[in-house]
């Protein structure tokens, strides 16, 4: 019994003698918590990688709602075709690379340029859009091309999501639509997603096969996907503006950001008013998910 008591005296000294853990402060915790967790989509479409002028974009491009409606988590391969001056990949890049997945921009093909001034510029563009995004923020992000004779946007089999943003129109001119579609379909996973947002030509208006407007028919879109394989899932009304007639002088690029108010040539036309086209805002836009079949 005497032997019991002084263990449990030496227990009570011992402890006594020994400091407390002091928890850390609550704020430090929290500082440590908000480096360590992954970003959200919202974080990413609030963050300062992006500048003010893209962010008063939202308002019409819906940002978070499109990506959330094709689906797309933060631990994905996702392909983004033709990203131009990076609006969609500075909200892309961050998230993915915090969460784990990769964000592949295939980007214009120098290689497929045949006048050697414009082939420069655009290897020089190209050079830019890679120094910007060697910053660590934007994760651990991969290039590939596409064009008339690229080859794969990825290895084949390995994205998770394809996405493009207003470029069919582009591919319409130069006559590889289908090549597009084709490319996406070999790039993603049985089961991946094709996200498609285009300037949406109403179906009462004849559709011109090069899209000189720069406007296209949803169902010109829902036919060159199923013939490449493509399963459609489902459209969004997110981009949508019933304010857009997509009849302007110059196409869709007399709304809003270009606000073009002169043909190719130089020449106005007479009585232009581009108040009334920047009262419109920008286009009306189809939302589309396509699907390959598992």
């Amino acid at each position: 019994m005497k032997h019991v008591l002084l263990v449990a005296a030496s227990a009570l000294v011992f402890s006594a003698c020994t400091p407390a853990k002091i928890p850390a402060p609550a704020s430090v915790d929290a500082e440590v918590a908000a480096e360590t967790r992954a970003m959200t989509l919202q974080d990413a479409v609030a963050s300062d990688l992006r500048s003010d002028a893209e962010k008063a974009r939202d308002a019409w491009r819906h940002p978070a709602e499109t990506l959330e409606f094709f689906g797309v988590q933060p631990a994905h391969k996702v392909v983004e075709v033709w990203p131009g001056g990076g609006w969609y990949t500075n909200i892309l890049a961050p998230w993915l690379g915090s969460g784990g997945g990769t964000l592949v921009a295939a980007g214009f093909d120098a290689a497929a340029i045949e006048d050697p001034e414009r082939r420069a510029r655009t290897e020089e563009r190209l050079a830019e859009f890679k120094a910007v995004y060697a910053d660590p923020k934007f994760g651990n992000m991969e290039y590939s091309v596409f064009s008339a004779s690229s080859g794969p946007l990825t290895e084949a089999g390995t994205a998770d999501v394809v996405l493009t943003f207003r470029n069919l129109h582009n591919w319409m001119a130069a006559g590889y639509t289908e090549k597009f579609f084709a490319d996406a379909y070999d790039a993603l996973k049985p089961g991946g997603v094709l996200g498609v947002v285009e300037h949406r030509l109403p179906s009462t208006q004849a559709q011109d096969p090069k899209a000189s407007s720069g406007y296209v028919h949803e169902d010109y879109v829902k036919a060159l996907a199923a013939a490449a394989g493509f399963e459609f899932v489902e459209a969004s009304e997110i981009n949508a503006n019933p304010a857009d007639t997509a009849d302007h002088p110059f196409g869709v690029w007399t709304l809003p950001p270009n606000n073009t108010a002169t043909g190719r040539d130089g020449a106005a036309v007479e009585g232009f008013d581009p108040e009334k086209y920047k009262a419109i805002g920008e286009s009306d836009r189809m939302t589309l998910k396509f699907r390959k079949p598992e």
